[in-house]
């Protein structure tokens, strides 16, 4: 209700009606989880698995979710807003009512809190593609941008979520969270993400009819996630998933066994299938060991007659065509050596070396003039070096064919050595064969290399062709059919191994999933009594002169039914009927307000705000009044910011002595839009009480105790906002402060809260005041609290005193942030 509504019988509490008992709001589940997890009677790989299948990090961030409050928004060239409008709330639980015209803009600022957390507006879904595009503001053609202003429980500053457009489509957007103490991020990677999907806490006009509209599955998967068991329930799943891939696997290979030893059975002949059964067969589990080393191919340590044959069957001897084509070459180079030998080009080229190394000695000694060999001397000159070097010339051309024929001879000896190979194992029976082939890379004399290759290697190109062929034919007896099965034992032995190191963990998940599926199964029933009753409460608040009863909500099948479906059982004048079939418009959309209110404020939602656009529509005034009361008790643990043209709503606050504050909206021209708070109670209860100054011929009575109790409204107001953001800062419960404040029936005890966050600290009002305000600030709350007494407030000058007040007051409602 507005503060100038209230009866002047209220006018001491007028904000503070008696408190209600609490109603104690459900653990959130994660944090349930992480309590009946750490007390499970289960195995530490039992737990271990349950805490990676409901992913650790998750639980810790969803129990720990802070609580989210709408501060202000600030809106630019979005819809029907042109330049940049403002709404400031307080971001604190209690019902906003944002009131104003058709098209004054209420809706752009609604639709633009949504967008702003989600990038996208249910309103347009479903609707044609030039609808969505009139998104941006026809009168301001600037960048669009949204702004909101966020306090998030423990931090002590205010958080700043903008959403930007980089081009014309309305899906084109950025949103960013800036979080003190956690910097820049994309919004994509805020903790509350999915909680957006889960929790969503706006509900427009399309929201109600879609919630009551929507397939059967939709509205069950609606409920079901809002339980808080979606994490169950996907962890659940997890574990289904995994089990039955093992469980199926383990099934596979059991059935895959039989034929597979039945074909080795066949092999009883051969020593490594009869290896094979007897490692299948050992107790406990397969010999993988033995299995893998008969299916790689490995020799047994005893090198048995299979390694030997394998080495036999893998031998390669030599090339006989390029050793031959070697050795005739080695040959030929031989015989062109021999050919030159005594003759001129022979005797030409040592010529020329004989001379060469003369020259090179006369380079050597340039001083000395006589032959060192005859010792005849002036031989050695300047002119015979000339001649000498003609000589050498001439004598190397002559010499060209000997030259070229000795380096063909070395050239062809490498070449034979070169085919000289030894191989990794070398079998028996070619032992002493393939060491004269060895023996040739020794030999440096060509001649007899041509000789020993050429005698070596058709003896051991034979061998080896021999032996190859026996240890073939031997091995073909044994590995035909040993072939066919190998890579049907290499196949079972590698699920087999699977298996048996999966054996454990099976065990396991299966264990750790019946623990989730009964814990499920228990909290769905716990939650859905909780949210069944909770929905019938509200429509019994909402239904008002209806003579429809709501008997019971319920979900019927599960997560995985292929049928699911929100069973709603109504009865008209005590007769069964089906919900939708028998409600009226108004009806149903009261109907759908009982389910989503629940599901927005559930405890495991980190949102503390509700936005609601039109929820007034098709309501009669009775429906109207209902709802009312039920937004009022909700706004006692939410932030409640409902937008509405129908002037019904507010009136229905005021007629109810409901506490609410109102905000106006009003556009002007090119979307220039407005909002002004209207009842904001500090501001109001200052207000009446200037309204009282201002009033000629005023009565001894009212000045001496009705405005002081109007000046301690504001001030008491004051205290409780303070009182709010001081125990939010501090991440403290919202349960714990409501009990507080429930209990806080004098005016020092409010003001206590609110300065040292100890309702039991009203003996340092005084000086804590007198500290922070100066000693005016006690002086002015003690002649406050004396208007409530029989002698009354002495005030000299009234106007002055209300001034005082209020300045005080705003003082009082910005809170030091204090350790």
């Amino acid at each position: 209700m507005t503060v100038t509504e209230r009866p002047e019988q209220n006018v001491l509490h007028p904000t503070r009606p008696a408190q209600p008992a609490q109603v104690e709001q459900p653990v959130p589940v994660a944090e349930l989880v992480q309590t009946r997890l750490a007390a499970a009677d289960l195995t530490e790989a039992v737990k271990v698995i349950l805490k990676e299948a409901l992913g650790d990090g998750e639980i810790q961030e969803a129990a720990q979710a802070d609580r989210i409050y709408l501060e202000s928004v600030a809106v630019a060239r979005f819809r029907g807003i042109g330049p940049r409008a403002w709404l400031k709330l307080g971001p604190r639980p209690g019902v906003n009512l944002v009131v104003g015209r058709n098209g004054s803009g209420k809706s752009s600022i609604a639709e633009s809190i949504e967008t702003a957390f989600t990038g996208t507006n249910l309103r347009w879904h479903g609707k044609d593609a030039t609808r969505s595009r009139n998104w941006r503001n026809l009168h301001d053609t600037g960048k669009p941008e949204i702004e909101v202003k966020l306090a998030i429980e423990g931090d002590t500053g205010r958080s700043t979520l903008t959403r930007t457009w980089k081009g014309e489509d309305f899906s084109d957007s950025e949103g960013e969270l800036k979080r003190p103490g956690h910097g820049r991020v994309p919004l994509d990677q805020a903790d509350w993400r999915q909680a957006l999907t889960d929790y969503r806490p706006f509900l427009s006009y399309v929201d109600l009819d879609r919630m009551i509209s929507g397939k059967p599955s939709e509205m069950y998967d609606a409920i079901a996630t809002i339980l808080g068991l979606g994490q169950l329930s996907t962890a659940g799943s997890r574990l289904r998933e995994e089990a039955k891939a093992l469980d199926d696997a383990a099934k596979a290979a059991k059935a895959e066994l039989p034929g597979l030893k039945e074909g080795l059975y066949e092999l009883e002949d051969d020593e490594r299938a009869v290896e094979a059964l007897v490692a299948i067969d050992t107790k406990g589990a397969p010999d993988f060991a033995t299995l893998e080393a008969l299916v790689s191919g490995l020799p047994n340590a005893d090198e048995g007659l299979l390694a030997e044959l394998r080495a036999e069957a893998d031998v390669e001897g030599p090339d006989m065509a390029r050793v031959g084509a070697a050795v005739d070459r080695l040959r030929n180079a031989l015989a062109d050596v021999e050919d030159l030998r005594g003759t001129g080009a022979e005797d030409a080229l040592q010529r020329a070396e004989l001379l060469e190394r003369a020259v090179a000695h006369n380079d050597r000694h340039p001083d000395e003039d006589s032959c060192p060999v005859c010792r005849t001397d002036g031989m050695l000159d300047a002119a015979w070096a000339t001649d000498a070097t003609a000589q050498i010339a001439a004598l190397r051309q002559e010499a060209t064919a000997a030259a070229e024929a000795r380096s063909e001879l070395r050239s062809a000896a490498r070449a034979v050595q070169d085919l000289v190979h030894t191989p990794g194992r070398i079998p028996v029976a070619l032992t002493d064969l393939w060491g004269a082939w060895t023996a040739c890379r020794r030999i440096s004399d060509p001649a007899e290399l041509a000789r020993r290759a050429h005698e070596a290697v058709a003896p051991l190109a034979d061998a080896c062709a021999a032996v190859k062929e026996r240890a073939c034919r031997e091995l073909e007896k044994r590995d035909e059919r040993w072939r066919r099965l190998v890579t049907r034992l290499a196949g079972w032995a590698e699920k087999a191994r699977a298996v048996e190191a999966n054996r454990g963990r099976l065990r396991d998940l299966k264990k750790a999933s019946t623990w989730i599926k009964a814990l499920a199964a228990e909290l769905r029933e716990q939650r859905m009594e909780g949210f069944a009753d909770q929905s019938q409460r509200i429509w019994e608040r909402l239904r008002q002169e209806s003579n429809i009863d709501l008997k019971a909500v319920s979900l019927k099948g599960s997560e995985k039914a292929t049928v699911r479906k929100l069973v709603m059982d109504v009865s008209v004048d005590g007769q069964e009927a089906s919900a939708l079939s028998v409600m009226s418009q108004g009806e149903q959309h009261s109907l759908a307000l009982s389910l989503f209110l629940p599901r927005a404020a559930t405890a495991d939602s980190p949102f503390g705000f509700i936005v609601i656009d039109d929820p007034v529509q098709s309501m009669d005034p009775a429906k109207v009044h209902g709802l009312a009361q039920v937004l009022s008790e909700l706004g006692k643990h939410r932030q409640v910011v409902v937008f509405t043209h129908d002037t019904r709503l507010q009136r229905a606050f005021a007629s109810q002595e409901l506490p609410v504050t109102v905000f106006e909206v009003d556009r002007g021209t090119s979307s220039r839009v407005t909002v002004k708070p209207v009842t904001d109670p500090v501001a109001q209860a200052l207000a009446d009480a200037m309204a009282i100054v201002s009033t000629p011929g005023l009565p001894s009575a009212t000045r001496t105790h009705v405005l002081p109790s109007l000046c301690r409204i504001a001030l008491e107001n004051a205290f409780l906002e303070a009182a709010w953001i001081r125990h939010h800062r501090s991440g403290g419960s919202e349960h714990a402060l409501q009990a507080a404040v429930g209990d806080a029936d004098k005016f020092r005890k409010i003001a206590a809260l609110a300065l040292f966050g100890d309702i039991g600290r009203t003996a340092d009002v005084d000086q804590e005041l007198r500290t922070r305000y100066g000693a005016q600030a006690a002086y002015l709350i003690k002649q406050c609290q004396s208007g409530a007494h029989s002698g009354g407030a002495q005030i000299t000058d009234a106007r002055r005193f209300v001034k005082d007040v209020e300045a005080l007051a705003q003082k009082v409602r910005k809170p030091e942030v204090t350790a």
